[in-house]
């Protein structure tokens, strides 16, 4: 009879109780990581306002034409003067994306946007890399900014 005691296989309650313990506290601290996004959200529109001003800067500057970037509330649109007429207006202006889309545009989440009523209209890049003015924008919910330096251009946070 001692022998069947022995052999028996199974958690012991000591086991059990740590097991409950360790899944409480990854419930805890893992849990709302997944639930929310909007973090990730605003972080990824600040990285890709980033990336697509420094886009047309670096396009404008090897095409030798001026790119504008236009923004709405919660994305950005660049475009090139494909006519050399002073604007990015016309049904031929486009600036393709270095992932191929035609024209380059970036779309925010739902849980991403820039602050304030209204962002700024657009930014121009002449041909020398030159801002046509200085920007600073913010996306909600995040601390740092984006810069663009009126004089030199310089795409930062």
């Amino acid at each position: 009879m001692g022998n069947a005691f022995r052999t028996s296989r199974g958690f012991t309650l000591i086991e059990m109780v740590v097991l409950m313990i360790i899944l409480g506290v990854i419930a805890v601290v893992a849990l709302p990581r997944f639930t929310g996004t909007d973090a990730f959200d605003q972080r990824g529109l600040h990285d890709e306002t980033l990336a697509v001003l420094r886009y047309a800067q670096k396009a404008a500057i090897a095409q030798r034409r001026m790119v504008c970037v236009t923004f709405t509330q919660s994305g950005a649109t660049a475009k090139m003067d494909a006519n050399g007429d002073g604007d990015c207006a016309d049904a031929g202006d486009s600036l393709q994306g270095p992932n191929g889309s035609n024209p380059f545009a970036i779309a925010g989440a739902s849980g991403a946007q820039y602050t304030g009523t209204t962002p700024p209209a657009s930014i121009n890049f002449d041909a020398l890399g030159s801002p046509s003015s200085g920007l600073s924008l913010q996306v909600s919910g995040l601390p740092q900014s984006i810069q663009v330096e009126a004089q030199t251009g310089y795409v930062h946070e």
